[in-house]
């Protein structure tokens, strides 16, 4: 009875391993031929949510970004002032596959009211994610901050076509080209990128890349900043198209600093 007993444990264990060993292949071919996340093909946003369970916010979060801001439909609204203290670091920059990150080593924070960020990065989207009027800049900056609590607040950064980018202009002669890639940058200070006026549009939105996170704090800066045409034509040397389609409302309110 008792070498019955264990002839029938260890029968059941072969199985159970011949099984194991059966499913691990089809779980490796799954992951190896799995569509990663794109902006055009089986991998472009409107299948963001299908390609990965954790993408599934890109389609059932109300909150999402980018968005089409209408001028006439925004509220004025006695908005803080984005304290920007940011300090000149050196960085790194990195071409992860979607777009170039500029990392930053120290870069300082963002203030706005009682809650302060540290300045971790920005990167590049052309065209401009956010639409005003229904139109979009030839390309964006996003500066990304995050809080202690883990909190985002992202600063977006419109380029119009004009001169040169000086303080931009090491970054956009050292794009590295393959994905992967990176190249080292001595000294950058992002403070000088941004414009003179400071006005912005401010709404909850959400990451525009997967997993499309939410409760994201949007600032909008009004102004643009200048761009030379030879500059942005590096950019999209490497990146012809890596903007997500603009997100509904859903009842949001937009408002703007007076």
């Amino acid at each position: 009875m008792k070498f019955a007993l264990k002839s029938s444990l260890l029968g059941l264990s072969l199985v159970t391993a011949f099984a194991s060993n059966l499913l691990a292949p089809i779980a490796y071919a799954e992951d190896k031929h799995a569509v990663h996340w794109d902006y055009q093909g089986e991998g472009k946003p409107e299948n963001w949510d299908k390609l990965k369970e954790e993408y599934a916010t890109c389609k059932l979060s109300k909150e999402q970004s980018p968005i089409n801001i209408e001028t006439k439909a925004v509220a004025k609204a006695a908005l803080p002032a984005l304290a920007f203290g940011y300090t000149p670091t050196a960085a790194e920059i990195v071409n992860n596959g979607h777009t170039i990150q500029i990392n930053l080593a120290n870069a300082g924070s963002l203030k706005i009211a009682a809650d302060e960020y540290k300045f971790l990065q920005f990167h590049f989207h052309t065209p401009s994610e956010e639409q005003i009027d229904g139109k979009n800049y030839p390309l964006v900056a996003h500066f990304v901050h995050k809080s202690e609590a883990g909190k985002l607040a992202v600063v977006a950064v419109l380029f119009k076509v004009g001169k040169k980018n000086e303080t931009l202009a090491p970054v956009f002669a050292a794009l590295p080209a393959k994905e992967g890639a990176s190249n080292k940058l001595a000294n950058i200070d992002a403070k000088a990128i941004l414009p003179t006026g400071q006005k912005y549009y401010a709404f909850m939105g959400s990451l525009t890349t997967p997993p499309c996170s939410d409760g994201v704090r949007w600032q909008v800066l009004k102004d643009p900043v200048e761009v030379s045409a030879e500059q942005l034509a590096s950019f999209t040397k490497l990146y012809k198209m890596n903007a997500r389609p603009v997100q509904p409302l859903n009842g949001r309110k937009v408002q703007v600093s007076e």
